[in-house]
């Protein structure tokens, strides 16, 4: 099912009496989510992506805009109608019910042409918690559960319906770490066994980026970008999306352009043909520093921290205000004892941003 989005936009009355105008929560949000792809709404705290969803499940009504799912328009259906499943961050799973009646609850509901027997209920839970691996579960109550097997029988509870469109609102969020980790596998797994059109709401990045067939960015309301997650990381629009995508996150630096080459305090790191003389901010992803005794970047050497696969190195430099991480190969660790270390910048990882606008500026 395709899901259209077209100048969605949320306002809220503002609390502050003494502010007259409304906070805008959601601002002109312009989308079209393919049919069948698993789309990851990413942003930090308070951008809006939870109001998004909650505007395309109906459960809130946009200010203005329009939502269409396919060619129906459903901006003013009730959300019952909607054929949405949602899975929120906090289960929302009934303590008193077994996960088998958990599961069936929302086809208890249904009513006319949509009503089934128990029969056909029952296959249906059956064939729900199949999917998600909890089928030997059944007669349990949530209490009886770990985190993760109440997550998975509350995206069987969403799936039940069949829905048009599954909705997943930081389902992963009260999750330790590993389990996030097999959890968001096994949504991808039944994404792409059911081909449900899915909108996955995360402020983490990791997350977005390992599941979702493309990600949205949002900052305050705004749409900033959208891609293939790799894509967006590898070319952001602005220094919000640079700084927002990436773990460690990119070194940001104060430069300067002269007779096309970019400098960085008192080293001339790179040449920038074409670009006139200014001053810039730049971005250097922490695989975008190559260890070179000959490199043209000088740093300060702070520390070697090896975790297992990743090898980063801390230093510090005069225009950039916190510590650099750089991430290297073990066979470049620099000498021990070594106050300094010297880098070359990997052009492909460096990118430029106007200082006032943060705008990305093309090489």
């Amino acid at each position: 099912m395709k899901i259209v989005l077209e100048h969605l936009t949320k306002r809220y009355p503002n609390l502050n009496r003494k502010i007259r105008t409304d906070v805008i929560a959601v601002n002109d949000f312009t989308f079209e989510i393919p049919d069948g792809k698993l789309i990851g709404l990413l942003g930090p705290s308070g951008c809006g992506k939870s109001t998004t969803l909650n505007m395309i499940c109906g459960l809130e009504a946009p200010t203005s805009g329009r939502i269409w799912f396919g060619e129906e328009d459903v901006t003013d259906l009730p959300a019952e109608r909607r054929g949405v499943g949602m899975v929120f961050q906090s289960y929302a799973l009934y303590p008193h019910l077994t996960v088998r009646q958990n599961i069936m609850f929302p086809l208890e509901n249904l009513k006319g042409a949509d009503r089934l027997t128990k029969q056909e209920m029952e296959a249906r839970v059956l064939e729900a918690a199949k999917m998600v691996q909890i089928d030997q579960l059944m007669d349990r109550k949530p209490s009886e559960m770990s985190g993760g097997q109440q997550q998975r029988v509350a995206i069987a509870r969403a799936l039940v319906k069949m829905p048009r469109v599954l909705l997943l609102d930081e389902p992963l969020s009260n999750l330790d770490a590993r389990l996030r980790l097999q959890t968001r596998e096994e949504i991808r797994r039944i994404q792409r066994e059911t081909g449900i059109t899915t909108i996955f709401v995360t402020h983490d990045q990791e997350e977005a980026m390992s599941i979702s067939d493309m990600i949205v960015v949002m900052e305050a309301g705004v749409l900033n970008q959208i891609g293939k997650p790799q894509e967006v990381y590898d070319d952001p629009v602005n220094l919000f999306v640079a700084k927002f995508l990436g773990t460690p996150p990119i070194s940001v630096f104060e430069g300067k352009v002269k007779g096309g080459r970019l400098y960085l305090g008192q080293d001339c790191v790179m040449d920038v043909p074409g670009l006139p003389d200014r001053t810039v901010t730049v971005g250097v992803r922490p695989e975008g520093f190559d260890p070179d005794p000959q490199g043209t970047m000088t740093c300060g050497l702070r520390a070697v921290e090896v975790m297992g696969r990743d090898t980063s190195i801390v230093a510090e430099h005069p225009a950039c205000p916190v510590p650099i991480r750089a991430i290297i190969s073990t066979e470049d660790l620099p000498e021990e004892g070594a106050a300094t270390v010297r880098f070359r910048l990997k052009p492909a990882k460096v990118h430029l941003f106007d200082p006032g606008t943060g705008e990305r500026i093309r090489l």
